[in-house]
């Protein structure tokens, strides 16, 4: 049995073909970049990843054949509004990094309705006010997987999942449903709303495509990378270092114990949801990772790949003492200041390349033991082993330091992009190719196991983030 995934992400769309032993049979990626017509607009053409969602797709069928099933896996909380009869967007859809909304989230906060600007609730808002609202009946409110799967279906089906449906800032805190005080809050119209569906489970035939194979598993990308490695049991959690970086972890079937944000600064999430019943997560985030090296090699020059810094990383035993706060955009959980910036301490005139390059790695490691320390703490759990996905996670040097940061064992995914597997177990679940979820927990094998070979000084990274923080006010006094 095998299994069709369609992973869009924020940057391209990748479909692939995986097996019932969980490797992969056919890959085809295609990049599919969003526009930023303005600094903090972030816009994308919700046709353009539909049709190539939908080329590619047939694409790894004529490779590698017959499926199952279709799993989707997706960007979380970019929007796309339609109208129904057409399926034609009324507008470009809107990236969940858009930020032309701050205003109304702020204005919304002091009416004492919380939501972040980088959720749907204000971007959907603001894509149904562009439309007369006679015309209002006529429309239809999707993230991205809800329409991938309108276009799957050829329009017959309006879904989403309720691991998507959490975090677009209208969902009820306990997952009972649309929060329609939050909808009379924003003017939103409850019809342009889809109905919400276990994360696992036979939702309609993709006729779209060659055999018309069931869509049967639907989740967010990082609950999708929670699932692809296998964070089934409470305690389970994996980090995936990409641009920015996320922290899931598992909490099993009762939430975290707050609804928005814990006092460490991580999230409630829907890990996923079947037979609907949900299991709760919890989700901390840091807003730059990989980011960071591409500094190194883009701007600075002091590398040529990134790949290269491992290399010269490993020139040197130690920093040096010299510390790199990793803030271009700000700190995430548990400080969570927008103004605080990057910063580089201690720099001698013995600091070479190698120095810079493994404080650099060592900053990124540090945060997420950052992220540990704040999951752990607003959850109430131990994570005793990490496991991580995304570009950075094949650095060797950087998982090393990430597993003397945290001083726990780093078990590392067997591809870099889990999101493809956990969308393809949730598929698989939904038609009998896993037979339950400690199968999917039996699945896992990583492709390195990595220990903690010395301690970093963490009560010295805690002086360099204090002094990165609040550089600039303005911002630093946001708060969402």
């Amino acid at each position: 049995m095998s299994v069709l995934v369609i992973d869009v992400g924020t940057s391209g769309v990748r479909a692939a073909v995986v097996r019932s032993d969980a490797t992969v049979a056919a890959v085809q990626y295609r990049q599919v970049l969003p526009s930023t017509p303005f600094p903090g607009l972030v816009e994308f053409d919700a046709v353009q990843l539909s049709t190539t969602a939908l080329d590619l797709a047939r694409k790894v069928l004529e490779e590698a054949g017959p499926v199952d099933a279709v799993g989707i896996a997706n960007q979380r909380a970019s929007t796309v509004v339609w109208d129904r009869s057409t399926s034609v967007p009324v507008a470009p859809g809107l990236g969940w990094q858009d930020l032309r909304t701050v205003g109304e989230c702020l204005t919304l906060q002091a009416q004492g309705v919380r939501v972040a600007p980088n959720a749907s609730a204000t971007k959907l808002a603001h894509l149904v006010a562009q439309v007369p609202r006679e015309r209002w009946a006529d429309l239809a409110f999707g993230t991205v997987d809800t329409w991938i799967v309108w276009a799957l279906t050829e329009g017959r089906a309006h879904v989403t999942d309720a691991t998507n449906a959490g975090v677009t800032g209208l969902w009820a805190a306990d997952g009972s449903g649309w929060s329609d005080r939050l909808l009379d809050a924003l003017d939103i119209p409850a019809s342009v709303l889809p109905s919400v569906i276990d994360s696992t489970g036979v939702i309609d035939a993709a006729t779209a495509l060659p055999g018309a194979p069931p869509i049967a598993g639907i989740a967010g990308d990082q609950q999708a990378s929670l699932v692809g490695q296998a964070c089934v049991r409470r305690g389970q959690a994996k980090i995936t270092f990409g641009t920015g970086a996320m922290l899931d972890a598992c909490l099993g079937p009762d939430p975290a114990p707050f609804e928005y944000r814990g006092p460490q600064g991580s999230f409630p999430i829907v890990a996923w949801q079947s037979e609907g019943r949900p299991t709760w997560g919890v989700e901390a985030m840091m807003l730059a990772a990989g980011t960071n090296v591409e500094w190194l090699r883009d701007d600075l020059g002091v590398i040529t790949t990134a790949e290269e810094s491992a290399t010269v990383a490993a020139q040197c035993e130690d920093t040096g003492d010299v510390w790199y706060v990793p803030a271009p955009l700000g700190l995430g959980a548990p400080y969570w200041d927008f103004g605080a910036r990057g910063t580089l301490l201690g720099l001698t005139r013995g600091t070479g390349r190698p120095q810079l390059v493994r404080a650099v790695l060592e900053g990124v490691a540090h945060r997420g033991a950052d992220l540990v320390e704040a999951a752990e703490a607003d959850a109430a759990i131990a994570l005793s082993t990490l496991r991580v996905d995304g570009g950075m996670s094949v650095n060797a040097e950087f998982v090393q330091a990430l597993a003397d940061a945290t001083q726990r064992t780093v078990e590392v995914a067997p591809m870099p992009d889990a999101t493809t597997l956990g969308a393809a177990f949730l598929a698989g679940l939904g038609v009998g190719t896993w037979r339950d979820f400690a199968a999917v927990g039996e699945a896992w094998r990583p492709s390195r196991v990595v220990e903690p070979k010395r301690t970093l000084d963490r009560d010295r990274w805690r002086e360099a983030v204090a002094r990165s923080r609040g550089w600039l006010p303005d911002l630093s006094a946001l708060d969402f």
